[in-house]
Parts: structure tokens; C-alpha cells; sequence
């Protein structure tokens, strides 16, 4: 087998000497995932879990490390799920506070703002590594200014800071740097750093607000870099183990110097952190937050014991955090609540966390206060999942191995690689299993862990989550929420499996249609990695060849086409999204229409059903006047209304699925100037009032142009699309009418003239029945043409394209 190298972290995943030998007690391992609404700090939290477990590196850590798609990275969601496998030792995090220092002795001081003074290091060495050594202080500093912005590192530059005496101001200091209002920066550029210099950093900090600041020399012989902490509370803590000395501690110079009061020891080899407790294995399922990802999001929740319900501290509550707490808790998961943001300056902390804990039904104080840009909690928060969420129960049956796949990925070397919670015994390579929906049997050809990138590993046992390699390459086979076990096995599959239905339906045609093979291929691609995706090959008279799709959701549409688009650079049109409708012929018979082109005529017609949605709708209280006549305009019901303590506005409706997908969200989004969230939930179908739109060119039906809309709005409708395509048609050689047509109906009617040619052009004179004689001629001709039916509107390409596709 090729060996697969990871991209992100460049791990081989045949490289025997990366194998990981288990043997795990199930009692050390923490399965959790982390559910938010979107942009509620989850990928950035994720950051900081695996920086404070030190699963990566830091020279290769990076922002959203765990998505992995660029996609995922320009809109800041999470798309695609990915499991990690982190190593937690407890006693590493034996901090009152993230924010503060403690010591439990001289030798094992911890860092003040460890996370934050390791990245301003990592841009230090950076410059000196691209600038050498020897300039003046102002190069330095403009570099730095520099990366401190790449980086993301909110800084002032030359911020006066007040020192304070006897608790009235004296004066001002100004440092080279404040980074994140937390950290003062003083550059150098000197032969060596001696005690006068240190002790003035050491005399500012004692006179201000501030406890650390780093004092940097680019003119030594080489960077060096000493830490200055001043906290009156830590000063008789270290009293005892310490005499006044030079307030310094450098991270580079090589001479033994006494502690200080406030002073950290350096980390070191000789100095290492006794372990008393036991390693956690903690298992982290980072899933996508947009409810159209909702099964495979329950899947998941399926494979763990507890979640973190991570809460922006600046927004409060969301619609999409209420669903995703209500999958957490069917699943019987332990839910931690925790509020994150608590760095930004428009947070509300206590108001938030209040919110939080009435929402969870908890006391305030065991909601949990992190940041994740700057790692305040986090280890508090490592301590509660250890604590908290129970491990996973070892199974009787553990001789017959049997799992929950949660999703998986494709290689076209290895085939798919189902991600897997081991519920019951052990997976191995070489086993004979078998998919238990699917009823496909394979050879396991390798099983792993993620650590993020895949590791291969010698077993997978009861409360495990690894990968197994199938080398399946059929779309299809694989699903989430399927069982594997072994073959010829006794134990029955787990409960929760279903077959992913499409909400959503979208044609898809290649621009030329040379790209068609391309395209066919393509999907084929995207569905080895993606079972909810469907589709089938349809033709269209002048579009040509193509397929009908079926996409869980409008995002889910999106992704997809903006992957065909990126991966497999093809020029794609997409049609107007559309529902399925469940027909029930007049003579009994049932039939599903996922496309306008297939309706029945009225006549044939006894029964029309469509699918609802349950709508859950937050916004603030300005714009609830005009929701309500939104919600009109869409057809939806109010069931209920809550208000939350900031006033904001909590609504439950129903509506048709149809009205959802018509622009509901963006219009939402308008009138509340993107404060508003929402979260849905597909229902049963309901009786549906909807009626099939024509239109006609030249009194011919056009079946690319047919839609399905509410009889209510079918008027408004076949006007506008009449409207624009009379703007948009090019004149033909004769009258060409314009018409959309409702239940055998005529609603709306456009004319465009006919093209003139002028056949008298030529003429010079003579008399004027001779100009006649040739237009009476023109006009039997175009009247001809359209009796004998030789008279065919053309179209063009680009008119069906604007027609059809998806607006702006």
C-alpha cells in the first residue's frame, strides 16, 4: 500500500514507526464533541484544547487547524466533521485562574498568558530569523507591527500608560508594544541586557495595572528575550522560596540567576511537572453547526457521552443553539455549558451565563468562562470534561467488535475510511467485517487514530474512535449511521440509522457540454465522501445534458457546486432550487415530483401534498413589526413567542418548506441588519394549495422555464417571469407572444414585435403600389410561417442561463 501523507501535518500513515500500540482502559477516555450556533467561537475553541494538550506542534499550529477545507476556512464554518484524539494530564492545569499564576513550588512555576507570550516569541524569532541582528530599534519595531497584524494579535504602539502612587496618577510610561491590552513589549537593540534595565520594566509594572512584560535585545549576540511578571499577590506566595534579586527571568541567557519575587522559572528538562494523575484520552468530534447537516450532526452526538455548548458571550442564545441542544440531550449526552468571547470588549458575561444556565436548567457557577483567542478557561474547562462526562461503558460482548460510523473520507489509493465509535470489542486489521445496512462485507486494511492527521493504530477497542480503511471505491455503500461489525456476527446493527432524504432539489448543467463526462465524474467523486448527496441524468431541449441533484439544504447546494466548481474547475449552471411534492393521481395512484417539468396537468391531479417545517426565529425587538409581515408573506403560522432578559425576541412557526427556501433567511436577515437567527425542522407533508406555472413563447410551452408556486402568488409570479423574459428575448422574424399559463389559464401576456426587415430598401422611386406589393408579400410570408408551424422561436444560451439559475 502507498503510504498517505497528511497535508496538514505532513504524518505518514503507513510509517510503522507512527504506529500507535493501544491498550487503552476505557475508564481514561472522555468522548465529547462542541455544538454552537455559527461563529460562536467553536473552531477557535477547538485551537486552544489542542495547543493546551500539546497534540500539535506549535510551529505547525494555525488558526481553525481542524478544517481542513479552504472553503471551511474563507466563510469560518465547519463543513466536513473531524475527529481528534488529544492527551490530557490534569495536573498541568492546576491554575486558579487562566489569568493569574500559581505555584505549588519553586520548581514548578507556570507562565502568565502561556498561549499569548508563545505566539509573541514565535513572531520574535520569525524577525530575527528574516532581519538578522544589528539594526536600529525603529526596523525592528516596524516589523513587528507587521506579523503582530498577520497574526491577528490586536497591539498599540507607543500607548501612554498612567502610573499610579498611593492610588493617584504621577506620570506616564510609554512601551514599544501593549499586546491584547494584557502584555507590554520593551525593545532593545543593546550589547546586553543588564539589572538597570530590567529593574526600571520591573518598577513600571509595579506602578501600573499591568503584570507582564517581555523585554526584548536585537543586539546581542543573539535574541534574547527576559519575562518580567509583578503581582503583589504572588510576592509573599514565593517569598519563602525566594531572595530580591534581579527582577528578570531570560529565556535565553545561559547564567544561573536567583528568583525574584514574581519572577517565572524557565521550563526545562531539569525542572519537569511530577504526573500523579492518570492520562485522559479525550476524543473530540468537531461538527458542522448549520442545520442542514443535522443527521449526521445527531450521528455524531450518538458516538459521545458529552458536549460543550459553547455560547458567544456577545450574542447570547441562537435559534441554531436550541436545535443542537435538543439533539444533544435525545442523545443523552452531558451537557457543559459554556459561555466564550469573554475577552471582547462588547462581552456580557454574567447576563450570558445566566441566559445559559436557565437554558440548561444548572446553577450560574457551573457555567464556564473561556476565550479562545487568548485561552482564558481552557484548562478549567479540560478539567470539567474530565471530570464531567462520563467514560464510556465497557460491553459485556467484548469478543465480537461492533461500531457507529459517524462519517468518512475518501482516497483514491486506500478507497473510503470510515470514521468509527467502537461500542463493542475490538477492530483489528485483517478482520472480515461487514456493514450491517448496507449488508457489504470488506477486509479491514488498516485501523487508526486521528492525532489529527490519520495515525495508524493496532486495535480499536470499546470507547475508542479511530478510522478503519475499507478500500471500498463504490459510491453508495457507505452511509453514516450505519453499523459495521464482523462478519457472520450476532450482535444486532445500533439504533438511529437512516437513509440522508434530500430537502432540496437543483439542476445542474455543465456550461459546455463537453464538461459532461467531467461532471458525471465529479459527482461520483464528491459522493464517495458525501452520501447525502444524490442525482440522476436529465436532459433539457436547450440547456442539453445534465443532472438533478438532491442537496439536504440551500448550504449543502452551495458547498456542492462551489466544490465542482473549485475542485474540478468546471463552469457550472444551476437552476432555481425546488421541492419535492408527493402527487396522488385522480385514478389512486401516488407519485413523488421533485421537478416542475413532471407535474401533471390540473386535470389529473386529486391530492397535492408538500413538506412543512417547524421555524424557530430569534431576533431583537426592533424588527419584530416587520417579521410579522414576513412571516404573512410566507405563508407562515405562529405557534409561540418568548422573551429572553435582553429583550430579544424568541418565535416558534410553521411554514411550507417551499416558503423557507424562497429567499425566508435572507429577507430575515434584512430586516433585522443580520441580527436574527434561525433553525428549522423538516415536518410530515401537509395539503398543499400550489398550482404548476407555463410559460409560453409563441404559444409553445417552455419546460425549462415551469415552476411550482402557491396559487396565491401564481398572478405575481407569471408577470414577473413574463416580464423579464420579454426583456431579455431577442425579436424573431414575426409577432412572437409571451404567456403564462395557470391551470389551462392565461394570467399574464406580453407581445414582442416582430423584427423589420426592410424589403423596400433597394427601391428608388416609381409609384407607390409597388412599395405595397412587397410588404404585402412580407406579411403573408410571416403569417405562412406561423399557420405551416415553420415559424420556431430560437432562443439563446445566455436568456436560458439568467432564466433558470440560482439569483444573486
Amino acid at each position: 500500500m502507498n503510504p498517505v501523507r497528511d497535508k496538514t501535518f505532513g504524518m505518514s500513515a503507513d510509517s510503522s514507526s507512527s504506529r500507535v500500540s493501544n491498550g487503552v482502559n476505557p475508564k481514561n477516555i472522555r468522548n465529547f464533541s462542541i455544538i454552537a450556533h455559527v461563529d460562536h467561537g467553536k473552531s477557535t475553541l477547538a485551537d486552544r484544547l489542542l495547543e493546551r494538550t500539546k497534540t500539535i506542534p506549535a510551529r505547525l499550529m494555525r488558526d481553525q487547524v481542524l478544517d481542513r477545507m479552504d472553503l471551511e476556512r474563507e466563510r469560518g464554518i465547519t463543513i466536513k466533521m473531524q475527529p481528534v484524539r488529544m492527551v490530557w494530564k490534569p495536573n498541568h492545569s492546576d491554575r486558579r485562574n487562566d489569568a493569574e499564576l500559581t505555584q505549588k513550588n519553586a520548581e514548578g512555576a507556570e507562565f502568565l498568558y502561556s498561549d499569548l507570550t508563545y505566539k509573541i516569541r514565535g513572531i520574535l524569532f520569525l524577525v530575527r530569523k528574516n532581519l538578522g541582528l544589528g539594526h536600529k530599534e525603529q526596523i525592528y519595531h516596524n516589523a513587528l507591527e507587521i506579523e503582530f497584524r498577520k497574526e491577528g494579535l490586536a497591539f498599540d504602539s507607543k500607548k501612554n500608560i498612567s502610573l499610579r502612587y498611593d492610588g493617584k496618577s504621577i506620570g506616564t510610561y510609554q512601551p514599544d508594544f501593549v499586546i491584547e491590552n494584557k502584555v507590554l513589549i520593551e525593545l532593545k537593540a543593546l550589547p546586553e541586557i543588564g539589572r538597570t534595565q530590567t529593574e526600571q520594566i520591573w518598577s513600571y509594572l509595579k506602578g501600573c495595572e499591568y503584570k507582564l512584560a517581555l523585554l526584548v535585545n536585537f543586539g546581542s549576540k543573539d535574541l534574547e528575550i527576559k519575562r518580567i511578571v509583578y503581582d503583589t499577590a504572588r510576592v509573599s506566595a514565593l517569598s519563602a522560596f525566594a531572595t530580591p534579586q534581579t527582577p528578570a527571568d531570560s529565556t535565553q541567557n545561559s547564567q544561573k540567576s536567583e528568583p525574584h519575587p514574581g519572577i517565572v522559572p524557565r521550563y526545562s528538562a531539569s525542572n519537569p511537572r511530577v504526573l500523579r494523575d492518570s492520562e485522559y484520552i479525550l476524543n473530540l468530534i468537531d461538527t458542522p453547526g448549520h442545520i442542514d447537516f443535522s443527521y449526521e450532526v445527531s450521528r455524531a452526538l450518538h458516538a459521545v457521552e458529552g458536549v460543550l455548548l459553547v455560547v458567544d458571550s456577545t450574542q447570547g442564545v441562537q435559534a441554531q443553539t436550541l436545535t443542537t441542544l435538543a439533539m444533544a440531550q435525545a442523545q443523552g449526552c452531558v451537557i457543559i455549558p459554556v459561555v466564550s468571547k469573554i475577552d471582547s470588549p462588547a462581552a456580557r458575561v454574567d447576563e450570558v451565563k445566566a441566559e445559559l444556565a436557565k437554558l440548561v436548567n444548572v446553577p450560574m457557577s457551573d457555567v464556564l468562562a473561556v476565550s479562545g483567542k487568548t485561552g482564558e478557561g481552557v484548562d478549567t474547562l479540560l478539567e470539567a470534561i474530565v471530570k464531567k462526562v462520563p467514560a464510556p461503558r465497557a460491553s459485556e460482548s467484548a469478543s465480537e467488535p461492533r461500531g457507529l460510523i459517524f462519517d468518512f473520507s475518501y482516497s483514491t489509493h486506500r478507497g473510503i475510511a470510515v470514521y468509527v465509535r467502537a461500542f463493542d470489542g475490538t477492530f483489528k486489521k485483517g478482520q472480515s467485517l461487514t456493514f450491517r445496512a448496507a449488508g457489504k462485507d470488506f477486509i479491514a486494511l488498516e485501523t487508526g487514530i486521528f492525532t489529527p492527521g490519520e495515525t495508524p493504530a493496532d486495535s480499536l477497542s470499546t470507547g475508542e474512535i479511530g478510522y478503519i480503511v475499507t478500500g471500498i471505491k463504490e459510491s453508495g455503500v457507505v452511509a453514516v449511521g450505519d453499523t459495521i461489525g464482523i462478519t457472520k456476527g450476532s450482535l444486532p446493527a445500533l439504533p438511529g440509522y437512516e437513509r440522508p432524504r434530500p430537502v432540496v432539489w437543483a439542476s445542474v448543467y455543465p456550461e459546455s457540454q463537453d464538461d459532461l463526462p467531467l461532471l458525471r465524474k465529479s459527482l461520483e467523486r464528491l459522493r464517495l465522501s458525501d452520501s447525502s448527496l444524490s442525482f440522476e441524468e436529465e436532459s433539457s431541449g436547450v440547456l442539453g445534458r445534465g443532472f438533478r441533484c438532491g442537496f439536504l439544504g440551500l448550504l449543502h447546494l452551495e458547498i456542492i457546486t462551489e466544490r465542482l466548481r473549485r475542485e474540478f474547475n468546471l463552469a457550472l449552471v444551476v437552476t432555481i432550487p425546488t421541492i419535492s411534492y408527493v402527487i396522488t393521481r385522480t385514478n389512486g395512484e401516488h407519485e413523488i415530483i421533485y421537478t416542475p417539468a413532471k407535474f401533471p396537468e390540473h386535470g389529473d391531479i386529486e391530492r397535492i401534498e408538500e413538506p412543512w417545517a417547524n421555524v424557530v426565529i430569534i431576533t431583537p425587538p426592533g424588527s419584530v413589526s416587520v417579521l410579522v409581515q414576513l412571516l404573512y408573506e410566507h405563508e407562515a403560522r405562529t405557534l409561540s413567542s418568548e422573551t429572553y432578559q435582553d429583550s430579544r425576541i424568541k418565535m416558534t412557526v410553521e411554514m411550507p418548506l417551499r416558503e423557507l427556501m424562497r429567499g425566508f433567511f435572507d429577507r430575515l436577515k434584512n430586516i433585522s441588519s443580520g441580527y436574527a437567527s434561525l433553525s428549522y425542522e423538516i415536518l410530515p407533508e401537509r395539503p398543499a394549495d400550489v398550482v404548476r406555472l407555463d410559460i409560453l413563447v409563441a404559444d409553445e410551452p417552455v419546460p425549462a422555464f415551469a415552476r411550482v408556486v402557491a396559487r396565491r402568488r401564481a398572478q405575481e409570479e407569471g408577470e414577473n417571469m413574463v416580464e423579464k423574459l420579454h426583456n431579455m428575448l431577442p425579436k424573431q422574424l414575426f409577432t412572437t407572444k409571451i404567456q403564462a399559463r395557470v391551470q389551462g389559464r392565461i394570467i399574464s401576456s406580453r407581445t414582442l414585435s416582430a423584427m423589420r426587415k426592410d424589403v423596400t430598401g433597394y427601391l428608388y422611386g416609381g409609384d407607390v403600389s409597388r412599395k405595397n406589393k412587397l410588404l404585402d408579400k412580407q406579411k403573408r410570408g410571416k403569417k405562412k410561417m406561423l399557420e405551416r408551424g415553420r415559424g420556431k422561436v430560437h432562443i439563446p444560451e445566455e436568456v436560458f442561463m439568467k432564466m433558470v439559475r440560482v439569483e444573486d
